[in-house]
């Protein structure tokens, strides 16, 4: 699974976003002049005019604003979403781009209690086999949550058969 990229985030996001009621005409017009005024490269004066101009509705704007930053690279989209950000927080914790990233690290924290639980029981309880492995998974309860950490000090133990 390769990682996303912010221009693959603003197309997933863009229908959330342009979205009726989601963004305030003054939250656009932040994040446009902010994008003009700190990066005037991915903004010039004369876009920025375009995409604040209130004779065109904003859904418009709004839309013209997305693809002109898809067109212009990763960087500009990075620099949206920051922006996002700090004038729209609440907004952009519920883009749908960051719910897809959640279920990635529950699985990722899944696959490494597997590995673990499948190392207990698995590994044979002769304590010359994995001498280092003993002493890895001896400091392991130091860092990993108490429920697992009882699993992980049976381990430990000569006798496997209280498991």
């Amino acid at each position: 699974m390769t990682e996303q990229t912010y221009c693959d985030r603003l197309v997933q996001d863009m229908p959330f976003l342009t979205g009726l009621g989601r963004l305030s005409e003054q939250q656009v017009d932040r994040i446009i002049l902010q994008l003009n005024r700190y990066y005037p490269q991915i903004l010039s004066n004369k876009d920025a005019e375009k995409f604040r101009n209130p004779k065109v509705s904003l859904r418009v704007r709004l839309c013209d604003l997305l693809g002109h930053l898809q067109r212009s690279g990763e960087r500009d989209c990075q620099e949206f979403y920051r922006a996002l950000y700090i004038h729209a927080q609440p907004l952009h914790s519920c883009l749908p781009s960051r719910h897809t990233l959640r279920p990635v690290a529950f699985l990722t924290c899944l696959g490494l209690a597997a590995g673990l639980a499948l190392l207990v029981y698995c590994c044979p309880p002769d304590p010359k086999v994995l001498p280092g492995a003993r002493r890895v998974l001896g400091f392991s309860p130091v860092i990993v949550d108490r429920h697992v950490s009882r699993f992980l000090l049976t381990f430990l133990t000569d006798d496997l058969g209280g498991l």
